[in-house]
């Protein structure tokens, strides 16, 4: 993320223009603007940079492309980052924090304006944030994350703070959710529970756009938006939520695990289903999900994992390792 942004400022360097130095420092500025305020408007950024609110939009339109901005025209509108966005770890690499951080300093060299070294301390401070940050778990109140499936563990944990605040505090939302064919929507729901499976976690909440209740997985939203609108708890009953069943149908799988894979596939079976047959050689005899994931789970384990039987699922994943050898030759 951002690296159309730094890409222009780095551009800027090179062509060595201070015209393009001042533009990507304008734009590093409304940045860490929005970072500061949970809101801005385009005339208060225009007043503050002169510029015309024409331009305002134009810089705010590029931030868009990398960034989940809402932008609310008319009375009471602004410019905002979603509720849950963060810096992610590793937006930049430490070699391009420190290219960046020389550059402010060799523009403030040429040009001795303060805005230079404020974004210079900014992306100072970001950086040693995310140094400290770097080995340490996240955590929502009374709930740990420490990776639990999730790709970004900061960005899963944003989100699910924000729902579990929203469903305390009778709060609306609005989200920017990734439809399962690939279609982005914006909707606005009222959070009612959190819903947590093995391989993720969802949000039960009443849709206005649907005008029911919806299921909604925690990785398909994109951006949430938490509202000062409150709304009264709508009755459902639990037993009847629509969750994805895992356990039906199940096939018997025999699996026999090397040593280096015991930790993780206790994880998955559960510890009491496995049991060691010999040194180093644990065995775990289970009924499984037969579906299109089981092969996909069992082939993340690697060689540490060898399916006894059944033949059939023995061969699926022959034949998919090969694809993937395939893939890399």
């Amino acid at each position: 993320m951002l690296q159309s942004c730094y890409a222009f400022f780095m551009k800027g360097y090179h062509n060595e223009t201070l015209e393009l130095d001042m533009k990507f420092t304008i734009l590093l500025e409304i940045l860490f603007d929005l970072f500061t305020k949970e809101k801005i408007t385009a005339t208060e950024l225009a007043q503050k940079y002169q510029l015309s609110a024409r331009t305002v939009y134009r810089y705010v339109d590029l931030l868009a492309t990398v960034l989940p901005l809402q932008i609310k025209r008319g009375r009471n509108g602004g410019i905002s980052l979603a509720d849950n966005f963060q810096l992610p770890m590793g937006f930049m690499t430490l070699e391009e924090y420190n290219a960046a951080i020389d550059a402010l300093i060799f523009a403030y060299s040429h040009q001795p304006d303060e805005r230079f070294l404020a974004a210079k301390r900014k992306l100072s401070a970001q950086k040693k944030k995310e140094m400290r940050a770097l080995y340490f778990s996240q955590d929502s109140q009374d709930i740990l994350f420490d990776g639990w499936g999730f790709g970004d563990v900061n960005g899963t944990t944003e989100k699910l703070r924000l729902a579990q605040a929203c469903i305390q505090k009778k709060n609306v939302a609005e989200i920017e959710f990734l439809s399962p064919k690939g279609e982005k929507t914006k909707r606005k729901i009222e959070p009612h529970l959190l819903v947590a499976q093995q391989n993720g976690c969802y949000l039960y909440a009443f849709c206005y756009t649907l005008r029911a209740f919806h299921l909604f997985p925690m990785s398909h939203i994109i951006a949430f938006y938490k509202t000062d609108e409150t709304f009264q708890s709508r009755s459902f009953q639990r037993e009847e939520l629509p969750i994805p069943q895992r356990l039906s149908p199940t096939v018997r799988v025999q699996l026999e695990i090397s040593k280096d894979a015991l930790s993780d596939a206790q994880h998955w079976l559960g510890a009491e289903n496995v049991r060691c047959i010999r040194q180093k050689t644990w065995f775990a005899d289970v009924s499984l999900p037969d579906d299109e994931r089981l092969a996909r789970t069992i082939l993340s384990f690697g060689a540490g994992v060898k399916v006894l039987s059944p033949a059939s699922l023995s061969h699926q994943i022959a034949q998919e390792a090969k694809n993937v050898a395939k893939r890399y030759s």
